[in-house]
C-alpha cells in the first residue's frame, strides 16, 4: 500500500498537535522563548541540509526560476488566504487573537520541505518501504507537539497538505522509474535537499523574526531544481 507511509505521517502530526494542546496554557514569555529555540533549531536543520550538493549553481537558478513562478502565482498569499479560510471556520468567536491562519502556514511548509518527505515518499512508492515516513512521522509529531504550544490549534491542518504532497509523490514514484534513472535520481535529491534546506533556514529566520521571507513563493524551487539539474548535466555532457 503505496499511502501508508504518508498517512502515518498525517496521523502523527494530528496526535502531536493534540497533545501539544494540554501545554499551550503556558505564560506568553514562555512562548516567545520557545518560538526562538525552534526557530534555532530549524536553522541549523536547514544549514546541515543545504550542505548535501556542491552544485551551487544548480541551487541558485532553481532558486531564482523558482522565486519568477511563485511571485508569478503569489503562491504565499494564496497559501495564507487558506490559512485565513480555515481560521474564520474553525476559530471560537470568544479568541481576542487566533494563530491558526499562522500556524497552518507555518507547520504545512516545515513539514513538507525537506529530504525526508521527498526520499520517504520515493521509497513507499517505488519499494512499498515506509521506514523513512515511519520515522518523519515522529519527528514531524514532536514538532508538531512544540509549535502547538505557541501556535495552537492551526498546525493540525498542516497533515492536509503533507498527505496530499507525500501521496501525490508516492503514487507517482511508482512510474518514476520508466522516465527517470537511478543516478539522475539521487543527483536530484542531493539538489532538491539543499534548496530545501536553504528554504528551511529561511522559515528559521521568519519564526525569530530576523526576516520576513515569503517562503511559499520559493517552493516552485523545489521542481525546478529538476530542470535545471537535467540541463546541467546535459551540458557537462557536452563539454
Amino acid at each position: 500500500m503505496e499511502l501508508l507511509g504518508p498517512i502515518v505521517n498525517g496521523f502523527g502530526i494530528v496526535v502531536g498537535t493534540l497533545i501539544g494542546l494540554f501545554f499551550s496554557r503556558i505564560p506568553e514569555r514562555f512562548k516567545e522563548t520557545v518560538m526562538s529555540g525552534i526557530g534555532l533549531t530549524v536553522i541549523l536543520i536547514g544549514l546541515s541540509m543545504s550542505m548535501t550538493s556542491d552544485r551551487i549553481v544548480v541551487i541558485l537558478l532553481s532558486l531564482l526560476t523558482g522565486a519568477i513562478i511563485g511571485e508569478l502565482f503569489d503562491i504565499d498569499e494564496k497559501l495564507n488566504r487558506l490559512g485565513g479560510f480555515i481560521e474564520a471556520k474553525f476559530k471560537s468567536n470568544t479568541q481576542s487573537e487566533s494563530k491558526i491562519a499562522e500556524g497552518f502556514v507555518t507547520a504545512s511548509l516545515i513539514f513538507v520541505i525537506g529530504a525526508l518527505a521527498v526520499v520517504g515518499a520515493l521509497d513507499s512508492g517505488l519499494r512499498g518501504d515506509h521506514e523513512v515516513l515511519f520515522t518523519k512521522s515522529l519527528i514531524d509529531g514532536f514538532v508538531a507537539l512544540v509549535l502547538t504550544t505557541t501556535l495552537g490549534i492551526g498546525v493540525i491542518f498542516a497533515a492536509i497538505p503533507v498527505l496530499l504532497y507525500e501521496g501525490g509523490i508516492a503514487l507517482f514514484a511508482t512510474q518514476i522509474d520508466r522516465f527517470v534513472s537511478e543516478s539522475f535520481l539521487d543527483l536530484f535529491i542531493e539538489d532538491m535537499t539543499s534548496t530545501g534546506g536553504l528554504l528551511i533556514v529561511a522559515i528559521g529566520l521568519n519564526l525569530i523574526k530576523v526576516t520576513n521571507i515569503r517562503v511559499a513563493n520559493l517552493l516552485p524551487s523545489l521542481i525546478t531544481v529538476g530542470f535545471v539539474l537535467y540541463a546541467y548535466t546535459q551540458i557537462e555532457i557536452l563539454f
